[in-house]
């Protein structure tokens, strides 16, 4: 089990995209947030970056950044072909905040690191979350961590700016999904269907009744991922009331799918057509 220590020190505050204030943003103009998911290093660093700034200028609200693990639980295949290729060209967690701390100046919507528990504790949590703080990332998502562990880790993430959001899958207890809810920071992420990552055909009618329990549950937003694929799914859960929409499986395979030099030409196509179902016009 992952056991965490909190240290004593607060790293500076540097300044960096808020969560917050971005849902606070997309709620005042009437949408839910667009949050497109991208395996860092895949094909290379280079090209990741330059896939975060045509996506930022297309429109997306925030961005999930995924970490290259060689054990990846909760990723479908697609994502998991995306990390095996980051990491055969030597993408590290320390190479990865290094390219967000190098261009960080360039990117003005909130960055949310994916990682899972392994390269967290391989790493050291305290050096993690003050290096992720200072490459200007805003919040953490760790699929495999349980919730007791993520109520230690959250105030460690917090020290440092930057939110510990957690997940809740279908088949979460009612009870522990509020608690999950109530712990989670940012926003809470809501699994849409039971498994991994993945492009789906369609949305289960239960995720309504999932984002109504969370939303009663909680005041931080809710953003449902795993299967989000297309704009008809999007504007499905903005009707039924989500207030982000996490499209990962379907935007790594278009950048994957790319000729080379063009992913970010094709990442930035495939987020404008994706902005239209946010609401916004």
């Amino acid at each position: 089990m992952l056991t965490l220590e909190g240290g004593s020190l607060e790293t500076e505050n540097l300044q960096r995209p808020s969560i917050s204030n971005s849902f606070n943003q997309v709620h005042q103009e009437g949408r839910i947030a667009l949050m497109p998911f991208l395996m860092a290093g895949d094909p290379d660093l280079e090209t990741s970056f330059d896939v975060i700034v045509n996506l930022q200028k297309e429109g997306a609200d925030m961005v999930e950044l995924g970490i290259p693990y060689s054990d990846p639980l909760a990723d479908g295949p697609v994502i998991q072909a995306a990390a095996a290729r980051s990491l055969k060209v030597g993408t590290t967690p320390m190479k990865v905040l290094d390219m967000l701390k190098k261009f960080r100046e360039r990117i003005n919507i909130p960055v949310i690191l994916f990682t899972y528990s392994n390269p967290l504790l391989s790493f050291g949590i305290e050096a993690f979350c003050e290096e992720a703080s200072e490459a200007g990332a805003s919040g953490l998502v760790v699929p495999d961590l349980p919730l007791e562990e993520a109520e230690k880790l959250s105030p460690i993430a917090a020290r440092n700016g930057i939110d510990l959001v957690l997940l809740v899958a279908p088949t979460t207890p009612k009870e522990r999904m509020k608690r999950i809810a109530e712990t989670s920071k940012g926003f809470t992420y809501l699994v849409s269907v039971t498994g991994v990552t993945g492009e789906r055909n369609a949305i289960e009618g239960r995720v309504q009744f999932l984002v109504e329990n969370l939303k009663e549950s909680s005041p931080v937003p809710v953003a449902v991922g795993f299967g989000i694929s297309d704009s008809n799914q999007i504007a499905k859960v903005r009707r039924w009331g989500a207030d982000g929409a996490i499209v990962g499986s379907a935007l790594v395979k278009r950048i994957s799918l790319a000729t080379k030099g063009n992913e970010a030409d094709e990442a930035g196509r495939f987020c404008r057509e994706l902005r239209k179902a946010t609401g916004h016009l």
